[in-house]
């Protein structure tokens, strides 16, 4: 017997093309995160500028929130697999097209821009295509949490993984090859896909709308199911005054702890460990019950330990309450996800989760520019204090509104068995 039909953890892997995305996923985004570094120190290489770094992954993130909301009604009824092969072969010539500027020495700072902004919108249609098509891979529902946590975990895995190799590969033949293998790298993903055979077809015809229409109905849906209205409520708020600690992250670094690169190395990778080991403690759940509880108490905890981080003035204590804060962070985000795609009506999947990509990814940028401005005038320690202030309050309403919320959900699981 498999280990992934014995073992809870890893339940997922018992669906064939669940296997073969994770596989190929496992390449891709390790490519991604050593663009990802690389791609950071070639902008302040050129520019020695943190405001154009930070322009440069603002260009990158904004279109998830300007389009976030259209494509996911968008790609209602359409084929996901073709939606995400053709994001993922823009992606591939994206990486090939930094790679060969950057080889050649001909790259310059608006190749870099004008580029981020064209990933970023491929990234407004793949993401909530990704979220979509996840329930296809896995055909049993109650292993759905599963493979939403496993996904996670493989995200962590990898970010920990790509930019140690970025580094060493930087330092001995430039950011350029970092590019090449990355365009490479997705070829792990596409080949993935096109191996992939599902029992039904991809396409349904019957739920295809117009746009605006979709987009008005999936916001009407969510605002009269208060479970989905308040979860997603929630993470928009916490994503905007919560999840841009990680742009204050550098002053931290420099100011409060005295310290350089190797520093916010440490802090980056402490975050990291902690979000891999939340991604691994939900991939143990069989079901999604008690999700909500998680959710509000992770909200609280991510509030405290972003407080307390803000508070400390010494090195191995922020290394401890970083890992702390990834690990609430993650568990936070995971516990929506999975909270979002198990109630919602699967003919209003597409639309719902674009809606939730806007709440956890496309308010993020907002929230590091307001988190930046707010930096300079009041310093960097005020304005996380205050931001895991907003995310504490919010996990005690969520704690406080549980009960009516679980007496709305419980029919949603015990009509798609899941109780």
């Amino acid at each position: 017997m498999r280990l992934w039909e014995r073992s809870t953890a890893f339940r997922a892997f018992r669906h064939r093309n669940f296997s073969l995305f994770y596989t190929g996923e496992i390449i891709s985004l390790s490519g991604l995160w050593m663009q990802r570094v690389a791609m950071n120190w070639l902008v302040y290489r050129l520019t020695g500028s943190p405001l154009l770094l930070g322009t440069v992954d603002f260009m990158a993130q904004i279109p998830v929130l300007l389009f976030g909301s259209f494509t996911g009604a968008f790609l209602e009824g359409r084929n996901l697999r073709k939606v995400i092969m053709i994001c993922q072969i823009i992606s591939m010539v994206h990486a090939f097209t930094l790679a060969v500027l950057t080889l050649t020495g001909l790259v310059q700072y608006w190749h870099i821009l004008l580029l981020a902004g064209v990933i970023g919108t491929s990234d407004a249609f793949e993401i909530p295509a990704r979220q979509g098509f996840t329930i296809r891979l896995v055909e049993d529902e109650q292993d759905l949490g599963n493979g939403i946590a496993l996904t996670s975990t493989l995200f962590n895995v990898t970010r920990l993984v790509g930019p140690t190799i970025a580094g060493m590969l930087i330092a001995v033949v430039g950011e350029g090859i970092c590019f090449l293998v990355n365009g490479l790298s997705y070829s792990a993903t596409l080949i993935a896909l096109a191996f992939m055979r599902f029992a039904s077809p991809l396409i349904s015809k019957e739920g295809r709308k117009p746009v605006l229409e979709g987009v008005r109905e999936g916001i009407r849906y969510v605002r009269g199911f208060l479970p989905l209205r308040n979860y997603l409520g929630a993470m928009a708020l916490v994503s905007f005054f919560a999840f841009p600690y990680m742009v204050l992250l550098p002053v931290f670094a420099r100011e409060i702890l005295s310290g350089g690169p190797q520093t916010l190395g440490f802090l980056m990778g402490a975050s990291g460990l902690g979000a891999l080991a939340g991604s691994v403690r939900l991939a143990l759940r069989r079901s999604p019950v008690g999700l909500g509880k998680i959710m509000a108490y992770s909200c609280i905890l991510l509030g405290a330990s972003m407080g307390a981080f803000s508070l400390s003035r010494n090195f191995y204590l922020s290394l401890a309450l970083m890992a702390l804060l990834g690990f609430f962070m993650v568990s936070t985000l995971v516990s929506c996800n999975t909270l979002v795609q198990t109630l919602v009506d699967e003919d209003k999947r597409n639309r719902v989760m674009s809606l939730f990509i806007v709440s956890a990814m496309g308010l993020t940028p907002l929230g590091s520019l307001n988190a930046g401005w707010i930096a300079s005038f009041l310093g960097a320690p005020a304005t996380l204090f205050m931001g895991g202030s907003v995310s504490l309050i919010l996990g005690v309403l969520l704690w406080r509104s549980w009960p009516a919320m679980w007496a709305l959900s419980e029919p949603v699981y015990k009509r798609k068995n899941l109780l």
